[in-house]
């Protein structure tokens, strides 16, 4: 079983932000960033537009296990900031996960 560790979270998500590409769907939009000194690291993130903080954080939980079940298809190359939409704060699971491999596939970060 996989696990997220305090070391493989992002801090600092201008770095991703302002020099990465990005890839985006219904449900979410994915940030990614080849650089060595922040590699394997990832943030999560759920806008105040989204609700108040009990729906923000239902989607961050969303997010981080959309990621910690597939972290293991992912290259390790890569920083990535992953921030919730409006869609995901009904939906279930499955589709945070089918959604993340979506974007994950047209980024190619997949293994």
């Amino acid at each position: 079983m996989f696990e997220l560790n305090r070391n493989e979270i992002l801090r600092d998500f201008k770095i991703v932000h302002a020099k990465g590409k990005s890839f985006a769907n219904r449900e979410m939009v994915i940030y990614f960033l080849r650089d060595e000194k922040i590699a394997g690291k990832v943030g999560f993130a759920a806008g105040k537009k989204l609700g108040n903080a009990v729906i923000r954080n239902r989607i961050k939980r969303l997010l981080r296990e959309s990621y910690r079940l597939n972290k293991n298809k992912i290259s390790s190359d890569f920083a990535l900031i992953l921030v919730g939409r409006k869609s995901l704060i009904d939906a279930k699971v499955d589709v945070a996960i089918k959604a993340f491999l979506e974007l994950c596939k047209r980024a190619k970060i997949l293994l």
